[in-house]
């Protein structure tokens, strides 16, 4: 099939969480001054929910004032030449329970960046969506060596 015609493929719920389990780093976006700032998170899954660590600042304010955040994470098969998206919408949290912190240590969260980074929060979606789709066939002599699409012919 062509891949301008191939359907976007909209992932059920269970897929989604499957993706989001399987990976550990994405974007979170959050709004501040009425802008959107975008920051790298690695994260864990816990009861349905999406748990990052981290230092004070913007992350730190976002879920203190309990705003809405979004996180996002995507990826290519080389095998199956598809890309996917997942992106989590909903409201986030300061974990301030002990026995709750200690729960998500011990699903191994340790922050990749160095420095202290206290905070525990937890992004509980309200909104779970996910796409895939067939990409465009990498053109052998014209794509950059850098397009991850390479790896279907390397």
């Amino acid at each position: 099939m062509n891949s301008h015609t191939d359907p976007i493929i909209k992932l059920t719920f269970d897929e989604c969480w499957e993706l989001l389990s399987a990976d550990i780093v994405g974007r979170l976006a959050v709004v501040v001054d009425s802008h959107p700032e975008i920051f790298p998170v690695n994260y864990i899954l816990q009861r349905r929910s999406i748990v990052f660590r981290s230092a004070g600042g913007t992350k730190l304010w976002g879920a203190e004032s309990e705003r809405p955040a979004a996180l996002e994470i995507d990826g290519y098969d080389p095998r199956t030449e598809e890309a996917w998206s997942v992106v989590a919408r909903g409201d986030t949290e300061l974990i301030e329970d002990q026995a709750e912190k200690d729960a998500v240590d011990a699903l191994q969260l340790e922050p990749w960046q160095p420095g202290p980074k206290d905070y525990y929060i937890r992004l509980t979606p309200r909104a779970l969506t996910g796409r895939r789709f067939r990409v465009n066939k990498p053109d052998v002599w014209n794509t950059r060596t850098t397009d991850r699409r390479r790896a279907s012919f390397e």
